[in-house]
């Protein structure tokens, strides 16, 4: 028996460090491992140890022979990987279990024994946030401080992954074991350029690494946008997942039609909760106000649009699979371009566009759905030029559209009352940082911040919204090389204030700063919350709910 990775791969390679007989690649060293939409397992290599499995953060690796009826497909992915590579090694060629090459050992991420412990301040606590201060605290003796703007940690893994997607959000669980280690001081709420200067966090510590993220989304720039209706799938994602700062009342789901503009992973994610039973929703973690929406909601239908083809469009092949087997829901594919059935129908097994294969095609017309099963509709080769109002509201959405003339110049109307762009991320400027417009991104050579001695950053606000949270170990790793390499070379500027200084000043800025007691306290009563309605947990939904959580009994100053 063996092993195969599915499709909640995280690709933050966990899983290779563990593997005894380097069975799973592409591994950090190898050139594909940046570009992989996941990681595989050689099914003529692996030794069934499962060692791959118990280390794996998001509980995508199983036994070939226990895999359900959707995921059986990830086998044959697995070994599909390793086709057309050299045949293993056979009986007296064989001197042992290891059938892969081994790359040279390397220990880039230390400091000298006699070296001093380092302070190191960490701005967000999402993946990449986190990933850094666990490769400190692994690989030195470094104490972290850990400040994010919200009143809870957690950032992407909280407020970012799809409710429905549990397994993935397990590698909150491996973040949240450093939130309470004995090097790790936790100032919660504390917004730099608001609450502290970058200047003041610098004179506090020996480095600050900046992981904040790309916080905003791209703009379609196409008349109508403005229209009440026309959202953010940032905002929508925001909403389901209870993010103090959305609203909790406000995407009106009373039209028959959503069209989502956008062909990545965040596409998919929209699409497939406005047409998910909402009672299965009830067993995970998803917003109570969303919940409610869900329920009363008279969706059936969500047309995805995508301005290329199946064959360049920008969700993972292992999305789209899952999206195949939502129960209930009917996925489809419009042929109004005679482009988009001649790319599946010539796509290759490993080609993404081949997952569309015997899918039905439709013709998506004007008027909303009546009838029939909730669907999601996939439209390639159309994007939206304008969006049309009426009622105080979105009414339509129009379309470029090939109408089968061989991808013909002209338009048709959708008839929609709700649109979400999914068009990309963008980076915000952090007060005090360079910032370059151009790429929404902090310049930095290796992570270090250009221009900035002992400052640093780390995930999107390093490189452009790419790679999911897996991606960010081996930015993390890079960006916390350079810093170790800095410091040893003499070149951190040395700290004015200690840590208690710093605790002052941030108390004295904002007396509404969450510690890693009051972060335990929201996850006991979001748990607690949780146990009552037979959820996981019910998140608490406002900033105000929050800190009031974290410090019962106190007299909070609501108002600044």
């Amino acid at each position: 028996m063996t092993y195969a990775i599915t499709q909640t791969c995280c690709n933050d390679a966990t899983c290779v460090a563990v593997c005894p007989v380097n069975c799973i690649h592409p591994t950090p060293e190898e050139r594909a491992f940046g570009s992989t939409e996941m990681l595989h397992i050689d099914p003529r290599a692996c030794i069934d140890c499962g060692a791959c499995a118990d280390a794996c953060p998001v509980d995508a690796i199983f036994p070939v022979d226990s895999l359900s009826a959707g995921q059986r497909e990830y086998a044959d992915i697995n070994a599909a990987y390793y086709e057309g590579e050299e045949p293993l090694p056979v009986g007296d060629e064989v001197d042992g279990p290891n059938f892969h090459v081994w790359g040279e050992p390397a220990f880039e991420r230390s400091l000298p024994s006699d070296f001093g412990p380092l302070r190191v301040a960490v701005v967000g606590t999402g993946p990449a946030g986190m990933y850094a201060a666990q490769d400190l605290l692994l690989h030195t003796a470094a104490e972290v401080t850990l400040i994010d703007r919200l009143p809870v940690a957690g950032g992407l893994v909280r407020y970012g992954v799809a409710p429905d997607h549990p397994a993935t959000k397990k590698v909150g669980d491996t973040f949240s074991r450093f939130h309470s280690h004995p090097r790790v001081r936790m100032h919660l709420g504390i917004e730099v350029g608001r609450d502290v200067t970058a200047e003041e966090l610098s004179a506090h510590h020996d480095a600050v690494i900046y992981a904040v993220g790309a916080s905003t989304d791209k703009r379609l720039g196409v008349p109508g946008e403005e229209l009440p209706g026309c959202l953010s799938a940032t905002a929508f994602v925001a909403w389901y997942n209870a993010h103090p700062e959305a609203v909790a009342q406000g995407v009106d789901l009373s039209a028959e039609r959503v069209v989502v503009v956008g062909n990545g992973n965040v596409a998919l994610d929209v699409a497939r909760i406005l047409v998910a039973d909402p009672e299965a929703l009830a067993a995970t973690d998803i917003a109570a106000h969303a919940l409610d929406a869900l329920r009363a909601s008279r969706v059936r239908e969500v047309v995805v649009l995508g301005r290329r083809g199946p064959e360049d469009a920008a969700y993972t092949r292992s999305e789209l699979l899952a999206l195949k087997h939502v129960p209930g829901v009917e996925l489809v594919v419009d042929d109004h371009d005679p482009r988009t059935p001649t790319a599946i129908d010539a796509a290759g097994a490993g080609d993404r566009a081949a997952v569309l294969k015997g899918l039905a095609r439709v013709r998506t017309d004007a008027a909303s759905p009546t009838d029939g099963e909730r669907r999601i509709v996939l439209r390639f080769h159309s994007e939206a030029v304008e969006i049309q109002g009426g009622g105080g509201g979105v009414r339509s959405v129009r379309v470029t559209d090939g109408g089968g003339g061989g991808g013909g110049g002209g338009t048709a109307d959708l008839g929609a009352g709700l649109l979400l762009r999914a068009i990309g991320y963008r980076g915000l400027p952090v007060p005090g940082l360079p910032f370059d417009e151009a790429s929404g991104t902090v310049p930095h050579d290796g992570g270090r911040v250009a221009g900035l001695p002992g400052s640093y950053v780390v995930g999107w606000i390093k490189r452009g919204p790419s790679g999911g949270i897996g991606a960010n170990r081996t930015c993390a790793a890079e960006t916390v090389g350079t810093l170790l390499a800095d410091a040893v070379a003499g070149e951190l500027p040395a700290p004015k204030g200690g840590a208690k200084a710093f605790r002052r000043l941030a108390r004295q800025r904002n007396r509404r700063v969450v510690d890693a007691r009051g972060l335990a306290a929201i996850d006991r009563a979001e748990r607690d919350r949780g146990r009552r309605d037979g959820r996981p947990r019910v998140k608490l939904a406002t900033v105000e709910e929050l800190v009031a959580t974290a410090r019962p009994g106190r007299l909070l100053r609501l108002t600044r």
